[in-house]
C-alpha cells in the first residue's frame, strides 16, 4: 500500500507542482480578493466572482508564536505531551489579502513584522487511510535583488 499525500481541503493551494500557489478569489465588480475562495463579495455582495491564484510570496503583517495544543477544529497527530510550539501570523499577498497562516519557526527572533515570507506545503498529519495530509504554511524568505 502506498502512502498518497492529499490536501487539507479543496481549493485551498495548487498542488502537486513544484510552485504552489494559494487559490483564491476576486469579485468581477468590485475587483476584491478574498482568501479562501469565495462565492460571493463581502465588500459590494456582488455574485460574481472568479478563482484567481494568488501567488506564493507575502509579506509577513503580524504574527504571534502558538505555544499550546489548538482546540477543535485543529486535527494533528500531536497530543498536549507531544505539541511543539509554532509561529502563526498574517501575511499579506501582493493583492493585499492577508491569509491566516502556520509559520515555519517557532522563536520570536525568527519573525518580524514586514518580512517577505514564502508559501511553502507540509505534511500536517496522517489521514485514517494513510495518506499524508498537506497544508500550506509560509516560511522566511530569500530577500529578491
Amino acid at each position: 500500500m502506498s502512502v498518497e499525500q492529499v490536501p487539507i481541503g479543496p481549493n485551498l493551494f495548487t498542488w502537486p507542482t513544484h510552485k504552489p500557489s494559494l487559490i483564491g478569489s476576486r469579485c468581477q465588480c468590485c475587483g476584491e480578493y478574498f482568501f479562501p475562495v469565495q462565492r460571493g463579495c463581502a465588500n459590494c455582495s456582488s455574485t460574481s466572482m472568479g478563482e484567481v491564484e494568488l501567488g506564493d510570496r507575502g509579506v509577513l503583517w503580524t504574527w504571534t508564536i502558538q505555544g499550546f495544543i489548538p482546540k477543535t477544529p485543529y486535527n494533528s497527530e500531536e497530543t498536549p505531551e507531544t505539541f511543539t510550539p509554532f509561529g502563526v501570523g498574517y501575511v499579506e499577498m501582493p493583492c493585499g489579502v492577508k491569509v491566516e497562516a502556520r509559520l515555519k519557526g517557532s522563536q520570536p527572533d525568527q519573525f518580524h513584522i514586514g518580512m517577505p515570507m514564502q508559501l511553502v506545503i507540509e505534511k500536517l498529519r496522517t489521514d485514517d487511510n494513510g495518506n499524508d495530509v498537506m497544508v500550506f504554511a509560509f516560511q522566511a524568505a530569500e530577500q529578491e535583488a
